[in-house]
């Protein structure tokens, strides 16, 4: 009897742990880049994406990875919606796209191991890639306007002082 409550509690435990693998993820996503840096210190990165697996899985607890940086990922609502969001310095964020790679648990893990044993982490295969592109920052014109009135100022005072002193003369 009691080998039978054993065997029962351990299928459905392994069933429970095998539902929650997503198989062949889908995912579409939605991304934005602040663009306009004269006033900003940081460009902030942020990418929502709807995770979609064939199996129907959902409540998936996610990890982002992008260039080195481990990141949460924000679950925003229940029908697999998620958000990864980071800020960078102005001066190191680059232009061109960004690969935010997607991980589950487990995949996480192992990277997580990885890490830790000072192996190499790429082996680990993520559930998706997200593409993130930053277009590049603005960070204000080559010349102030301020500069620019007081050298065309200098240039009309210039300019009419000499055809002053060539009448005069």
């Amino acid at each position: 009897m009691q080998f039978s409550v054993l065997i029962s509690v351990l299928i459905i435990s392994l069933y429970g742990v095998s539902g929650e693998i997503c198989q062949n993820p889908e995912v579409t996503a939605s991304a934005y880049v602040t663009e306009d840096a004269t006033i900003l210190t940081n460009v902030a990165f942020t990418t929502q994406f709807t995770l979609k697996c064939s199996n129907g899985v959902k409540d998936i607890t996610l990890y982002a990875e992008c260039e080195g940086k481990a990141l949460p990922a924000v679950k925003l609502s229940v029908d697999n919606k998620y958000q990864v969001s980071w800020t960078e310095d102005i001066k190191k964020a680059r232009s061109g796209d960004y690969k935010v790679k997607l991980y589950d648990e487990e995949s996480y893990a192992a990277i997580r191991k990885a890490h830790r044993n000072g192996e190499n982490s790429d082996t680990v295969k993520p559930l998706a890639v997200v593409m993130l592109n930053n277009p590049g920052v603005y960070q204000g014109p080559w010349i102030n306007s301020e500069l620019l009135a007081v050298f065309l100022a200098a240039l009309v005072s210039y300019t009419a002082f000499s055809a002053k002193s060539k009448l005069l003369a």
